[in-house]
C-alpha cells in the first residue's frame, strides 16, 4: 500500500491536520509506529503515545484536543477505531486480485454451477449441483458437499469442509478448517447400557456478512436446519450444536459451546468459553460474561449475566464480594 494522508482523509471521509501529501505504506499500533507508517488513536489509554509517536499519519476522531505538539500528520474522522476498521477492509480489498482460476488437481463436479471470477485452490472438491456465486475465493485443500450453495463475495480459507446441503450467504468469510454441517451429538440411550446414533437429515443456513473463526464447528440440524443470522461474528474454535438459533449481528468469542436447539438473540455478546445449554432462549442484546454457564432462559432483554450458572451482573458482582470476605473468617 501507498497513500498520502489527502488520499487516505478522502477514502474516510475526514480532514486533514497538518501535510497532506504525507506517504504512508504500512499500519503499525500507535506505541510502536515509524516513519512511512499510520497509526489510529481511540483509546484514552494511549494518549502518551500520540505526543511520542514517530508515526507518519495518525487517525484521531475529530473532537481530539492535543495537549501537547503532535509530530505526525492528523486525520480526524468521525471515529477512529471505525476509520480504521474502514481502511484496513479497503487496503484488503484493493490487494485482492479477483480472477477465474482452478488450482491443481482440484475436481470440480459437471453439475457445478460456478459465477464470475470464481476462484479454486489446489486440491480442492466441489461437488455436483453445487452453486458458488461471483467472485468467491476458494482455498486450497476445501471439500464442498453435493448441492452446497454459496453466495458472491465469500473466502473460504484453506482446510475448510462444508458437508453436503449447506447454504451459505453472501460476503461470508470462513476461516481454515472450519467444518460447517457435520452430524450433531445425537445419540439414543438403550436398555443395555449402548447408544444408538440419531441420524441429521437437516442442514445449516448461513446469512449474508458472517464470518466465522478457525477450527469451529457448526453442526447440521436432525430436522429442518441451524441457523447462523445475518453478520454474525463467530470467533476460533466454537461449537455450534444441531437446530441452534443466532441472531443477527451477536458475535462469540473463542471457545463457546452452544447445546442442541438453543436459541440465541439478535445482537448479543458472549465472552470467551460462555456454555450455554440446549434447549433454551437468550433474549435479544443479552450480554454475557467470560466462562459463565447459561442454564436456563434469559427472557429480559439487555441484559448482562456472569457467574455459573449465569446470573444479573449487579447481583453477581454483591455475591462475590461476600465470598471474597467469607475466605477471611
Amino acid at each position: 500500500m501507498k497513500y498520502t494522508a489527502g488520499q487516505l482523509a478522502e477514502i474516510l471521509h475526514g480532514t486533514v491536520d497538518g501535510d497532506s501529501s504525507t506517504v504512508v505504506n504500512s499500519f503499525a499500533k500507535i506505541e510502536h509506529g515509524k516513519s512511512g507508517q499510520l497509526c489510529f488513536y481511540a483509546n484514552p489509554k494511549y494518549e502518551e503515545y500520540v505526543y511520542s509517536s514517530k508515526a507518519s499519519v495518525l487517525l484521531v476522531n475529530k473532537d481530539f484536543e492535543p495537549k501537547k505538539p503532535v509530530t505526525p500528520t492528523m486525520i480526524r474522522v468521525e471515529d477512529a477505531y471505525t476509520a480504521v476498521a474502514e481502511l484496513l477492509k479497503y487496503v484488503s480489498e484493493q490487494r485482492r486480485k479477483y480472477r477465474r482460476h482452478r488450482g491443481c488437481f482440484s475436481s470440480v463436479a459437471l453439475s457445478a454451477k460456478l459465477g464470475k471470477k470464481v476462484s479454486i485452490g489446489n486440491c480442492t472438491h466441489i461437488g455436483a449441483k453445487c452453486h458458488i456465486g461471483g467472485y468467491t475465493q476458494i482455498g486450497d485443500n476445501v471439500s464442498i458437499g453435493k448441492g452446497s450453495v454459496i453466495g458472491h463475495h465469500c473466502i473460504i480459507y484453506p482446510g475448510v469442509c462444508i458437508y453436503p446441503g449447506s447454504v451459505i450467504g453472501d460476503n461470508v468469510i470462513l476461516h481454515s478448517n472450519v467444518v460447517i454441517g457435520s452430524d450433531g451429538f445425537g445419540n439414543a440411550p438403550q436398555p443395555d447400557g449402548t447408544w444408538k446414533k440419531i441420524e441429521h437429515l437437516g442442514n445449516v443456513i448461513i446469512g449474508n456478512n458472517v464470518e466465522i473463526g478457525a477450527g469451529t464447528t457448526v453442526d447440521k440440524a436432525e430436522m429442518e436446519s441451524t441457523i447462523i443470522g445475518n453478520g454474525v461474528k463467530i470467533d476460533n474454535l466454537c461449537q455450534i450444536a444441531h437446530n441452534v438459533e443466532i441472531g443477527d449481528n451477536t458475535v462469540m468469542a473463542a471457545q463457546c459451546g452452544i447445546a442442541g436447539s438453543a436459541k440465541i438473540g439478535k445482537n448479543c455478546v458472549l465472552a470467551g468459553q460462555v456454555g450455554v445449554v440446549g434447549h433454551i432462549t437468550v433474549a435479544d442484546n443479552t450480554t454475557v460474561g467470560a466462562q459463565a454457564g447459561v442454564t436456563k432462559s434469559i427472557l429480559k432483554p439487555g441484559q448482562i449475566v456472569m457467574g455459573s450458572p449465569a446470573f444479573d451482573i449487579n447481583q453477581y458482582k454483591r455475591s462475590y464480594v461476600k465470598f471474597r470476605q467469607s475466605g477471611k473468617e
